[in-house]
């Protein structure tokens, strides 16, 4: 029984082999014989892919461009109402002290309303050239130990400050508690901006009823957050990476004629990734508020 099996499998095996030989005989033949043919039908192939491949890059290309260029020109636009408005408005006031001999409580009026749209026009100003600043990539830091904790609870007060708002509107709270380390190394005025502008874009996108809660918490050892929730307008899951891009404004900012530049969000991102960190945004859709996250390495104990 053993030497016939071992006979009929050796006969299919030698009958497989001269098969495949057969078969691979027959293919190079017809490579041979029709060269030139099969040549032809490869390059030909080649070169469709490589043209397919070349219009959907360039596709892409000038669809990136166009949106580009529409948001660099609501961007000039933006730029250009949001200088002319403190302008105009530090004008009219000078004019009428000028041509009026008003009563000093009035020009004391006037005063301060001139100020505060001279503190305007100069942050303004201070967003682009640090938006500039912030994305040149060659730029070095100035590096030292800062207190995460002060320098926040500085910024809250400061944008309270600024716009004006009620003690109730803006909150702070302290997670990690006085006795925790919460020093970071890095740049103060960079981290400040980050911080003021997380604060900012809360503030301005809260619609009439302003609440923002800032949270200073710990992840771990090595790593400190910064929360700020507002109750604002929202953003949409497909809006929630997009907003840190240079020029960026969500069209719900741009359909309730929220005034911005589209820069805040950029300079946050760009800080936090030179400081070796991150930011990103949460939100559960629009009307519902959002949250943004800044985290950023602890400095190493003293």
């Amino acid at each position: 029984m053993v030497p016939g099996t071992n006979r009929k499998t050796i006969v299919f095996v030698v009958l497989g082999v001269c098969l495949v030989a057969l078969a691979v005989a027959l293919n190079v033949s017809w490579i041979v014989i029709n060269w030139r043919a099969g040549v032809l039908l490869v390059l030909g192939i080649v070169f469709f892919l490589v043209i397919i491949t070349g219009l959907v890059l360039n596709t892409i290309f000038l669809v990136r461009e166009v949106r580009r260029n529409e948001q660099h020109d609501a961007f000039i636009n933006a730029v250009t109402h949001e200088l002319k408005t403190p302008v105009a408005s530090i004008r009219l006031y000078l004019e009428t002290l000028q041509r009026r001999d008003l009563p000093e409580e009035k020009r004391r009026e006037f005063y301060a309303v001139m100020l505060a749209d001279s503190d305007r026009l100069l942050h303004l100003i201070e967003q682009v050239l640090r938006a500039g600043r912030t994305g040149a990539r060659q730029r070095l830091l100035h590096k030292a130990r800062i207190d995460l904790r002060a320098l926040v609870q500085e910024c809250v007060e400061l944008a309270r400050l600024r716009h004006h708002l009620p003690a109730g509107s803006l909150s702070f709270t302290d997670a990690p508690g006085p006795e925790a380390n919460c020093s970071v190394l890095g740049d103060a005025d960079e981290l400040k901006a980050a911080v003021s502008n997380l604060l900012d874009n809360a503030i301005k996108y809260s619609s009439h009823d302003i609440h923002v809660d800032v949270e200073l918490g710990m992840l771990d050892d090595d790593r400190l957050v910064v929360r700020v929730r507002d109750r604002g307008i929202g953003i949409s899951p497909a809006e929630l990476k997009r907003v840190f891009r240079r020029f960026y404004r969500i069209p719900q900012a741009v359909a309730m004629r929220v005034k911005g530049t589209g820069l805040g969000l950029f300079i946050v991102s760009s800080v936090a990734r030179k400081h070796g960190g991150r930011v990103y945004a949460e939100s559960e859709g629009p009307g519902h508020g959002s949250t943004f996250t800044l985290q950023l390495p602890a400095a190493p104990r003293a």
